[in-house]
Parts: C-alpha cells; structure tokens; sequence
C-alpha cells in the first residue's frame, strides 16, 4: 500500500477531490496547513509571507493505483498547462499496515486480512 500525500492550493482541492472521486478513490483525508516551498514564501513589496495557506490530501492506495492517482492530482491541481509556481507537491510513501477502528481488522500490505485480538 502506498500513502500519497498532496498539497494542493486551496482554490484547486473541490477540483482534486471531485477528479479523485471520479477516478474512484473517494476515501481522503483534508486538512488545512500553512508553509512555503523553494520560492521561500511570497513578497509583495516590503512584506513578505512565508507562510502561505495550502490544503493536504491524504490518501492510501495499493501500489499499482499509485501513478494513476498520482496523475489524477496533478492534473486536477495543476494551473494553467503548464502549471506555476505554488502549485503544490506530491509525497509518495510505503504503507506496512492499516488498521480499522470499528472491525478490528488489520491490513497487510501484501492484503493479507487479520483481526487485532484486544
């Protein structure tokens, strides 16, 4: 299983969420976060942001949807063609194991089932 973590900008994530949707990974997990990239923030004059808002999706999927997810955000969160500055990123790790509160279940990732005895 693979964890992809997006940071998209705000005003792109209904786009990403609904491409996600549409490709059939509704499961994400949305959050607000602040920070800057390699620009270092944004200057307007004398001031200069350094933290800018951005939203993070986090999704798991099995690794051979990793590429096909992966594009769908791009594409989703990309401005413009050719995209710019700000756009965001993507962060693609391993999964050993998920959990699931309510059945008590634990997930591989070979996808091997197994119950959690408590």
């Amino acid at each position: 299983m693979i964890m992809i973590r997006s940071v998209v900008r705000p005003e792109k994530v209904d786009a990403v969420l609904a491409a996600l949707m549409d490709a059939g990974f509704p499961a994400v997990t949305k959050m607000s976060v602040v920070g800057r990239g390699k620009q270092r923030g944004l200057k307007i004059g004398d001031v200069t942001y350094d933290e800018i808002p951005k939203e993070l999706l986090l999704t798991v999927v099995k690794d051979q949807d990793k590429d096909y997810v992966v594009k769908t955000v791009i594409k989703a969160a990309r401005t413009g063609d050719k995209g710019a500055f700000g756009d965001g990123k993507i962060f693609v790790s391993g999964v050993d194991e998920v959990y699931t509160i309510s059945s008590g279940m634990k997930e591989s990732g070979a996808g091997e089932m197994e119950e959690v005895k408590i």
